[in-house]
């Protein structure tokens, strides 16, 4: 199945925004106060897109044509904003970062290196892991 990547961001102004670099066709993208409103945004502009080729009587480009899923990167504030389920407190415990230190990462007043974000995106991974094999 054919993936397009999508970043996700949180900017300076405190907006979330998304937009696709890969794409040939066209750059999708969107902005709001949430990740989840951004990613609405984006996928609305594609629908809008798609319909102006097929109003156009032009050939939807392969790109844009299901089957596609779409492949979500975050950088830091944006992951917690979406997953805001994660309690910061105890996944900074499990993972070995100061909890007051995560929070300014969450709040974008502070960055992480890339060994940081390689320890949240391994504990985030191994979270996942856990969660799917939970038996209720």
């Amino acid at each position: 199945m054919k993936k397009i990547l999508v970043i996700i961001e949180k900017g300076s102004d405190g907006l979330f925004s998304v937009y696709t670099p890969e794409t040939k066709s066209t750059v999708l993208n969107g902005q709001g106060s949430t990740v989840e409103i951004a990613i609405n945004e984006m996928k609305e502009a594609m629908q809008e897109v798609i319909e102006l080729y097929k109003e156009t009587a032009e050939k939807v480009p392969e790109e844009l044509q299901e089957p596609f899923e779409f492949e979500y990167k975050y950088d830091v504030p944006s992951v917690f904003n979406y997953f805001d389920e994660i309690n910061l407190t105890t996944f900074s415990r499990k993972i070995g970062i100061n909890s007051s230190l995560l929070r300014q990462y969450k709040n974008g007043l502070a960055y992480a290196s890339k060994k940081q974000a390689e320890k949240i995106k391994n504990g985030l991974h191994e979270l996942g892991k856990q969660l799917s094999s939970a038996q209720l």
